[in-house]
C-alpha cells in the first residue's frame, strides 16, 4: 500500500517539476559569464528570485534575450542597460544609487529608526497605561 501512495505521489509531483530549458554556451567562460549576469538580474514575476533561478515565462524570455545579446557581442553593461531602459531600475539585485532610487537605499533605514523610536517609546513610558485598568486584585470583597 505505502509503495502505491508514493508511486502516486512521484507521479502527481513530477508534472509539477520543471527545468529550466539548457542554453547552447559556446563554452564554459560563456557559461559563466551568463550566470553571473543572470544573477543580477530581477525576475520581474517573482520579484525576489533572480532571471537564472526562476521559471517564471517572462525570466524565460529574459534568459533568451540575455543570450542573443551576448551572442551578438554585448557587453554585461549594455545588456543591463537595455533592460533597464525596458523596464527601470527594479530589473537590477543591486540598483545605482540616484534620486529616482533613493526610497530603495534610504527606506529601510527609515524604518528601523522609526521602530527603534517607538519601542524606545514604549519601553521608557513605564508604568499602567492611564486608560487601562490596573493589576487583578486577589482579594475581592464579598
Amino acid at each position: 500500500m505505502r509503495r502505491i501512495v508514493f508511486a502516486l505521489a512521484f507521479l502527481l509531483t513530477t508534472t509539477l517539476v520543471q527545468a529550466i530549458d539548457p542554453l547552447p554556451f559556446a563554452n564554459e567562460a560563456e557559461e559563466q559569464r551568463f550566470q553571473a549576469l543572470a544573477r543580477e538580474l530581477r525576475c520581474l514575476v517573482c520579484q525576489n528570485q533572480n532571471i537564472a533561478d526562476s521559471d517564471a515565462g517572462l525570466a524565460k524570455d529574459l534568459r533568451n534575450e540575455v543570450f542573443e545579446m551576448m551572442r551578438a557581442g554585448k557587453s554585461d553593461e549594455e545588456i543591463k542597460q537595455f533592460l533597464v531602459d525596458r523596464y527601470g531600475d527594479f530589473v537590477l539585485y543591486d540598483p545605482p544609487f540616484k534620486a529616482t532610487t533613493l526610497v530603495l537605499w534610504i527606506g529601510p533605514i527609515l524604518v528601523l529608526i522609526v521602530g527603534f523610536a517607538i519601542a524606545r517609546k514604549m519601553i521608557l513610558r513605564g508604568g499602567p497605561h492611564p486608560d487601562l485598568p490596573g493589576p487583578i486584585d486577589d482579594k475581592v470583597d464579598r
